[in-house]
Formats: C-alpha cells, structure tokens, sequence
C-alpha cells in the first residue's frame, strides 16, 4: 500500500525531471499521481487522501490550486507547480 513518501518521493521526481527539461510549471492530477505510485484505482489500495495530502503539503509560493473536487481530497485535484523549486 502506497505511502506518503512513495507520493512524496515520485512528486518530487517529476518536480525536478520538468525543471532539467526547463518547464516554468509542471500540473500534477491527484489521479495521475496515485496511479504511478501505484494502487490506484483500487478498493484496497486506495490511499488518495495520503496523496491529496502529500500534493498541498508541497505547495509553496507561486503555486496554484487550478481543480479540486467539493471535498478537497480527490483524483481531480489537480494543482499548478512552480518551477524551479526553491
């Protein structure tokens, strides 16, 4: 079952893979995250809520919520990062 540092770890691979390609911005969806950790879709290893979690936790200035379903907790999150990190 996924962790919070199985989403943080491929978060923050994708963060710096987009900033060597010189991207300004990179847009993460809370679904497309989970499934390349892994567990997703899946009854019982469905840890969206852990990834939705990990994907606010790692805002910073500059970045932007663009989706978010009613609950804030969900496969259409979808947020806006900044790039490079700081």
């Amino acid at each position: 079952m996924p962790t919070a540092d199985d989403f943080k770890q491929r978060l923050s691979k994708l963060l710096r893979a987009a900033a060597e390609e010189g991207k300004s911005f990179l847009e993460v969806e809370a679904r497309k995250l989970h499934r390349l950790v892994g567990g997703y879709p899946g009854r019982e290893t469905n840890r969206m809520p852990v990834c939705c979690s990990v994907m606010r936790q790692e805002m910073k200035s500059g970045d932007a919520i663009l989706c978010q379903p009613p609950s804030g907790q969900g496969a259409t999150l979808t947020i806006r990062f900044k790039l490079p990190r700081s």
